[in-house]
C-alpha cells in the first residue's frame, strides 16, 4: 500500500516544481538577449512626466521623499499627490515643503480623499484626474518610502523613445529585513528580466514604475484589489505595448523587519497577483498575445496551480507515513522509495522552517524561498476563499521609522 501514496506524492511534486525548473532554464536563455535601451533622438520632443505619489499617513517620510524627487537629474516633472484620508500630518508637511521649494516641480497638485478606499482606488482617482485634464505623457508612480536614484526619471523615460514600450519598472534594493529577502528578491528579478527579454513581464514594482498615459486607462484598474502595479503592467501589454523590467535602475526601500511583517506583505501581494491572473484567465490561451500568453499561463501555474499541488504533496506524505505506521515499515525497493522520500521531506521541511524564520543555510535558501512562497500563496487563497480582500492593509510602521533615519 505504501507505493500508492508514494507515487502520487512524486507525481504531484513533479507537476508542481517541474515547470519552475523549466521556466528558470527558459529565463536563463531569454536573458541573453535583453531589450536594447533606445538611443537618444533629437527628432521628437521629450514627453512630459507627471510623478504620481500615493500617500497615507506618511508623515515620517514625506519630506524626505519630496527632497529625493526634487534631486532628479535631467527631467522636469509635475507632481500629483493623492492622499487617502491621512489621519496624521502628511498633507500639511507636504504643503509646507512645496511652499518652501516652489521651483522643485513644474506644477504641483494635491488631491485629498475624504475616505480611505485603498491604494488601487486612490491611483485610479489620480489617473481619472489626469485624463480629465487631458494629460498626454508619462506617468511615474512611486511610493513614499522609496528613494530613487538621481538619474531614475531620466533613465526610465528614455525607454519610451521606443514606440513599442508602454511601461517600465525598476529594481528594488531592499535594506533591513530578514537575511533571506535578498535571495528571494534576486530570484524574482531574474524572472522579470527574462520575461521582459522574451516579450513582457506582467509584474512590475509599483514603488518606482513609469508608463505611457495613452497605454492604460483609469477604468481598467480594479479598485477593490491590490497589486495595482501588476494590474497596470499586465493591462499595458494587453493593450498592445510591452511592459519591461529595467535592472539598471535600482530604487531603495526598507523591508519589514520581522517574519510576521514580511509574511503579511507577501500574502497581501500574493492575493493581488492571484486575483489578477484569474481575472485575465481568458488571455492565457489568446493567440493574439503570442509569447505573452505563454508567460501568463506559466505565472498562473506558479501562483494558482502549484500551491494546490504542493498541498496535495503534503497530504499524500501524511497518508504514506500513516500507512507505514499502520502496516509497518516496507521491505526491499519500497523501503528505499519510502526512505528517499523521507529524506527529501526532511530537507524541504528544514529549508522551509529556516527560511520562514529568517535564517540562512547554504544550499537550503532557494528551496526554502520556494516553499515559503507556496505557504504565502496558500494563505492568500484561503483569505480569498473566506471572502476577505487585503486591498485595505495596515501600514508597516517599522519600515517608515527605519526609512526616516536613512540619510537624505
Amino acid at each position: 500500500m505504501v507505493w500508492v501514496p508514494a507515487l502520487i506524492e512524486v507525481g504531484l511534486g513533479t507537476l508542481a516544481l517541474g515547470p519552475f525548473l523549466f521556466h528558470r532554464l527558459s529565463v536563463g536563455q531569454w536573458r541573453k538577449n535583453p531589450p536594447a535601451y533606445p538611443l537618444e533622438s533629437t527628432d521628437s520632443p521629450a514627453l512630459p512626466i507627471t510623478v504620481l505619489l500615493p500617500v497615507w499617513n506618511e508623515a515620517l517620510v514625506i519630506e524626505q521623499k519630496l527632497d529625493n524627487l526634487a534631486k532628479q537629474e535631467g527631467a522636469s516633472a509635475d507632481l500629483l499627490i493623492i492622499d487617502s484620508a491621512s489621519t496624521d500630518t502628511t498633507v500639511g508637511l507636504a504643503r509646507q515643503w512645496l511652499e518652501q521649494h516652489p521651483k522643485a516641480f513644474s506644477h504641483t497638485q494635491i488631491i485629498e480623499m475624504e475616505t480611505r478606499l485603498g491604494k488601487s482606488r486612490a491611483v485610479q482617482l489620480a489617473l481619472e484626474t489626469l485624463e480629465n485634464q487631458g494629460f498626454a505623457g508619462l506617468v511615474c508612480m512611486t511610493d513614499a518610502d522609496a528613494q530613487l536614484p538621481e538619474n531614475g526619471l531620466q533613465r526610465l523615460s528614455g525607454w519610451f523613445a521606443d514606440p513599442t514600450i508602454g511601461a517600465v519598472g525598476a529594481s528594488a534594493r531592499r535594506l533591513g529585513g530578514l537575511a533571506q529577502e535578498g535571495s528571494h528578491r534576486t530570484m524574482f528579478e531574474l524572472l522579470r528580466e527574462g520575461e521582459s527579454a522574451h516579450d513582457s513581464t506582467p509584474f512590475l514594482e509599483g514603488s518606482f514604475m513609469m508608463w505611457r498615459s495613452s497605454a492604460f486607462n483609469a477604468h481598467q484598474l480594479y479598485p477593490t484589489a491590490n497589486a495595482d502595479d501588476a494590474q497596470i503592467a499586465t493591462q499595458v501589454r494587453l493593450n498592445g505595448l510591452r511592459s519591461i523590467h529595467d535592472s539598471e535602475v535600482k530604487f531603495q526601500d526598507i523591508a519589514p523587519s520581522t517574519p510576521e511583517g514580511q509574511a503579511r506583505q507577501k500574502v497581501r501581494r500574493a492575493q493581488g497577483l492571484q486575483r489578477l491572473l484569474l481575472r485575465h484567465r481568458k488571455q492565457w490561451w489568446n493567440r493574439r498575445l503570442g509569447k505573452f500568453a505563454m508567460i501568463l499561463r506559466r505565472e498562473a501555474h506558479f501562483h494558482l496551480a502549484a500551491p494546490l499541488l504542493m498541498l496535495g504533496v503534503g497530504a499524500t506524505a501524511i497518508l504514506r507515513w500513516g500507512t507505514v505506521m499502520f502496516i509497518g515499515m516496507p521491505n526491499g525497493e519500497l523501503a528505499l522509495l519510502h526512505g528517499g522520500l523521507a529524506l527529501m521531506e526532511l530537507f524541504g521541511l528544514t529549508a522551509w522552517a529556516l527560511h520562514r524564520n529568517g535564517m540562512r543555510l547554504p544550499g537550503l535558501t532557494p528551496v526554502g524561498s520556494i516553499l515559503t512562497g507556496f505557504e504565502h500563496l496558500l494563505a492568500a487563497m484561503w483569505t480569498s476563499f473566506r471572502g476577505r480582500s487585503l486591498h485595505m492593509w495596515d501600514q508597516h510602521t517599522d519600515t517608515r521609522k527605519l526609512a526616516s533615519k536613512q540619510k537624505k
